[in-house]
């Protein structure tokens, strides 16, 4: 007898990738259908660091460069969020918590920081400008690029869940992925239930008329996980 579950397809980088479908399998069950299909691999690039006494990480891939490149032990860092701040400290960070968005974080900077100057470790794209929007406001901020997300080409498994009329559940997490599979999918036959991370990942997939799109209630690994259990609801009593 077929599956008629959606098969949940997950384009974050292969490590993000496995602890989402490990999160997901205790909440569905470990048989839920899930491919892996990264649309970006995560690459360290030389970098120079300047001299500041505080860090700012907006993801968790910028800590492990950041921190082969200048001293963690005993250094303050601001942090996005949970996740990122879990690795920040494993580092060797002492971690401030942020509220989970980059906009969310810059307003907690201006309440809460006095050290200067700061310095936003980041990746070659970013959803928010952060060092821009923190000078603007008057805190120096300076910026090391430690890591670059190399766009991949689809897999084939990927490709076959697209051109298959069928349901396929598929959370995106930043606006750049979001905009890279809405390129790869403008052609889909796949009926498309997306969960966006956020009302700016899910403008560019509101081209592919997708049968169900949910913006996640928080902008974290947790929200993503109500926004499908909304979904997989909805697709329940429909």
């Amino acid at each position: 007898m077929p599956d008629l579950r959606p098969t949940l397809l997950l384009t974050r980088p292969l490590a993000q990738s496995r602890r989402f479908a490990a999160e997901f399998a205790a909440r569905y069950g470990a048989d839920w259908p899930v491919v892996i299909s990264p649309l970006l691999e995560i690459v360290t690039v030389p970098a120079e660091v300047p001299p500041a006494p505080v860090v700012v990480f907006t993801s968790e891939s910028a800590v492990a460069p950041f921190a082969a490149l200048s001293p963690a032990a005993g250094r303050r860092a601001w942090c996005v969020g949970p996740r990122t701040a879990k690795v920040a400290e494993a580092a060797g960070f002492v971690p401030i918590l942020g509220p989970g968005e980059a906009q969310g974080l810059v307003r907690a900077i201006l309440a809460e920081e006095t050290a200067r100057p700061l310095l936003h470790a980041r990746g070659r794209h970013v959803a928010a400008e952060l060092a821009a929007l923190l000078n603007a406001a008057g805190v120096q901020t300076l910026e090391a690029t430690v890591y670059d997300q190399i766009e991949l080409p689809p897999s084939i498994e990927e490709g076959r869940l697209l051109a298959t009329d069928g349901p396929l559940l598929v959370p995106l997490f930043s606006p750049r992925s979001a905009r890279l599979f809405a390129k790869r999918a403008a052609n889909a036959q796949a009926r498309l239930w997306i969960a966006a991370i956020s009302a700016a990942a899910a403008a560019p997939l509101v081209a592919l008329t997708p049968a169900r799109l949910e913006v996640a209630p928080t902008p974290d690994a947790a929200g993503m996980m109500l926004a499908l259990d909304r979904i997989v609801a909805s697709a329940d009593a429909g």
